[in-house]
């Protein structure tokens, strides 16, 4: 394993039943110190299992993997005391207080006074039993917790759900200040545009198994011109997906689809002037394109 990266995972693995069904299927990928890295995929796609993987929550079937060139089994002790974890689903303490959590995880991992800043940023309601939170102020709490402690490694399961927009805002400021400050950060999200907004990288999961890696920055696809066609009949767009010159990327209703071209601009053109079009126009691709094309849809 490559240690100059906080977090590697070699063919890491796990099946359940006795058929050996794999909700994760040998995935190896890495993620490098001041780098964000989004996890993305259906639900029920694997990324839950991996992120319970890594933090020793389930036992690999096979592979391994380590945070901080510590492995995640042998060393889980030593790991968690390295990363902010935030689950997918919160199940803290729901007699005490928000402070009284936050209070009781400080004392385990001796949190900074970044605490102070992420209680005003995020404006908790810290005086309420858990119990009585919402679900946007309980994944607050959520946040605060998986940061205060500035770790060097953050994973974090569908960090904004249930957050209002103000407060997605201010989680997103949070995240650049720990990638600043060099921390490594595995992110599930089912929001394409936030993982396009915020992350360097980002991993498609289907079915276990990771399909697809795209770098943010430097994917040249990304922004690339596209075309929203609209045809008169579904017959059309059935036969334009064959067509020559154009690389079909998803399916709005029965008569709307975009598509790219797959050499210049003027041959996709004569090819869509072979069909009857209704609208017609130009977009740029991102990433809820390239993840239609590499998916198969959004569900």
């Amino acid at each position: 394993m490559v240690m100059s990266n906080s977090i590697v995972t070699d063919k890491l693995t796990k099946y359940y039943g006795k058929d050996k069904l794999p909700a994760l299927d040998a995935l190896s990928l890495q993620v490098q110190p001041g780098e964000i890295y989004g996890f993305l995929g259906a639900n029920g796609a694997g990324k839950s299992t991996a992120i319970r993987l890594l933090m020793n929550f389930l036992s690999p079937s096979s592979g391994s993997a380590a945070i901080m060139g510590l492995d995640i089994v042998k060393d889980t002790v030593a790991v968690k005391k390295q990363v902010g974890y935030l689950a997918g689903d919160i199940a803290i303490f729901q007699k005490p207080t928000g402070r009284q959590v936050l209070d009781y995880l400080d004392s385990l991992q001796k949190a900074t006074k970044y605490r102070a800043v992420l209680e005003k940023r995020f404006k908790a309601d810290l005086d309420k039993p858990m119990s009585d939170l919402s679900k946007g102020n309980r994944q607050k709490i959520g946040i605060i917790q998986a940061f205060m402690h500035q770790p060097a490694v953050l994973i974090l399961d569908e960090p904004t759900s249930g957050l209002d927009p103000l407060m997605q805002e201010a989680f997103y400021e949070t995240v650049l200040e720990s990638k600043q400050q060099g921390a490594a950060i595995l992110m599930s999200s089912h929001n394409l545009t936030e993982a396009q907004r915020i992350c360097d990288r980002i991993g498609i999961i289907k079915r276990g198994r990771l399909i697809r890696e795209e770098s943010i920055g430097s994917d040249a696809r990304l922004g690339a011109t596209t075309f929203k066609v609209k045809f008169s009949t579904a017959s059309d767009l059935k036969l334009s997906k064959a067509a020559a010159g154009l690389k079909f990327v998803s399916q709005l209703d029965p008569q709307t689809a975009i598509f790219k071209p797959t050499s210049t601009l003027s041959a996709a053109l004569q090819t869509f002037g072979r069909f009857a079009i209704e609208e017609f126009s130009t977009e740029t691709l991102d990433l809820e394109d390239e993840f239609l094309e590499f998916y198969g849809d959004k569900s």
